[in-house]
């Protein structure tokens, strides 16, 4: 239902009335409505439940609590804001919509927040929908669990509890939606980095079959965690909390002490030196498959790509980058033994890339296993639905990112001018494109053609790309970004 109540929009949902608030040029927005039912207690590892039922009328006016997490390092808080809403029903998620009235009929995306499974929430200002919901689209953002919470291998517990927090959330959005003006059927989900990951595996997840019509990768491709480094993870948590490796046993210990474990434990993992992680693993219930495989036989329309120079985020703020370069050949020799490369594909990047040095280099193999060559795999499968590929090429204005993972976020939301937008883009990054990057996502779920051809399996995809900022031009290959 639609109703004015106190020159607020209110909306039903199958749980009892919302109050949002009117933003911008006549949108509302409605925040933090729990899809689930807080996971405390002895439900800390449980499957979402559905939340309980209120009476009257229930503020949705502010963020919801963010999942539990441990902060970025300080290299790359400076980077990637990361807020914390504090409170226990982490479960919640957001609506922005031009007209909260049943019968509208709007295109839906549900964005999925990366963070490598154990960081981010929808609270990120880079995330908020007013542009989408400016140009007719239902935007609905969701916080999960995340970490040993959501992704922790317990033997009392269910496997990819994350996961299944996304499918509650988008049963949520196919049973309510209609109330904010969204249409069910026209349902598309999108992700980037962990977010991404987590779309790939929705793609061949059993429990969230139908409840999207498309679907959009961001630098991130379908893929499962060995079991056994996942448990490695628990193990060495459950060692320094002095507590069996089980979902009760983790249940009893208090979120600080829980939280410190698994900052101690997430030190020693790296997503480009690999080691054992939190993240999906193949599941007889949840996740059956292995994720690129059900995806590449998924019947979903996709919209799937990359940033130009996805490493960049990893080690130019560490100092990594100077690192590798001391290195020389050696780092090379390690990137294209980690990206599992051959020495013909080396001496390829080496032409493409003239001038590179061992660092971009060693990043751009390792990159290619990781997201490039699995998403050319997902986009060129004989699937009977089309795949729409690109690639962000716009260097940031910040010295030494380049075109660096999670940079496309604040053009894909037309969220430039949002102060934190310039943590990662600089303070210059141009306006035009994302308008056309923006565009192009509301074009794709509005009505399936971003607006170029599906790729052939052979050329090459859409570039995005825009004027060299004055802050970098002239500037070194990489210049090493060391922050405090």
């Amino acid at each position: 239902m639609s109703a004015a109540g106190g020159g607020r929009p209110r909306a039903g949902t199958g749980h009892g009335i919302v109050e949002g608030r009117w933003e911008g040029d006549g949108i509302a927005v409605f925040r933090g409505i729990p899809y689930a039912a807080a996971p405390v207690g002895p439900r800390r590892f449980d499957a979402p439940r559905p939340p309980a039922a209120w009476d009257g009328v229930r503020d949705a006016g502010a963020f919801g609590p963010t999942a539990p997490k441990v902060p970025y390092p300080p290299a790359f808080a400076a980077l990637l804001p990361d807020p914390k809403v504090p409170g226990a029903n982490c479960l919640n998620l957001n609506v922005w919509t031009p007209d909260p009235a049943p019968g509208a009929g709007l295109p839906v995306m549900v964005w999925l927040h990366g963070g490598a499974h154990t960081r981010g929430s929808s609270a990120v200002p880079v995330y908020d929908g007013s542009a989408f919901a400016r140009d007719g689209i239902v935007l609905v953002s969701v916080n999960f669990r995340l970490g040993v919470l959501g992704y922790g291998l317990f033997p009392d517990a269910p496997a990819n509890r994350g996961l299944l927090d996304q499918t509650a959330a988008l049963a949520w959005v196919r049973d309510n939606i209609t109330a904010f003006g969204g249409d069910p059927d026209r349902v598309t989900v999108f992700g980037e980095s962990a977010g991404a990951i987590s779309v790939g595996a929705l793609l061949g997840a059993p429990g969230a079959q139908g409840l999207f019509a498309r679907a959009v990768l961001q630098s991130g491709a379908p893929e499962a965690l060995p079991r056994d480094g996942v448990r490695t993870m628990v193990r060495r948590m459950a060692s320094l909390l002095k507590v069996p490796a089980t979902a009760r046993a983790f249940a009893g210990v208090g979120l600080p002490a829980l939280l410190a474990a698994q900052a101690a434990v997430l030190r020693r993992s790296s997503p480009v030196l690999g080691g054992p992680a939190f993240g999906l693993v193949t599941d007889p219930d949840s996740l059956p498959a292995d994720p690129l495989e059900a995806a590449c036989a998924s019947k979903v329309p996709l919209l799937l790509g990359w940033t130009a120079q996805e490493h960049r985020l990893w080690l130019a703020p560490t100092g990594g980058a100077r690192l590798l370069d001391r290195f020389g050949p050696a780092a090379v020799a390690l990137g294209r033994l980690r990206g599992g490369k051959d020495r013909a594909a080396v001496r390829a990047l080496r032409e493409a890339l003239p001038g590179a040095t061992p660092a971009d280099l060693a990043g751009h193999l390792v990159t290619d296993r990781l997201l490039r060559d699995p998403l050319r795999r997902l986009a060129g499968a004989p699937r009977p639905a089309p795949s729409h590929l690109y690639e962000f090429r716009w260097p940031s204005g910040v010295p030494g990112l380049g075109a660096c993972h999670a940079l496309e976020l604040g053009f894909v939301f037309d969220t430039l001018g949002v102060p934190e937008s310039t943590w990662l883009a600089g303070p210059d990054a141009p306006q035009e494109l994302a308008d056309e990057m923006h565009g192009a996502w509301v074009r794709f779920a509005a009505t399936g053609d971003p607006g170029w051809a599906p790729w052939d399996g052979d050329g090459p995809p859409k570039f995005f790309d825009g004027p060299e900022p004055e802050a970098v031009r002239g500037a070194e290959a990489v210049t090493p970004l060391v922050l405090p």
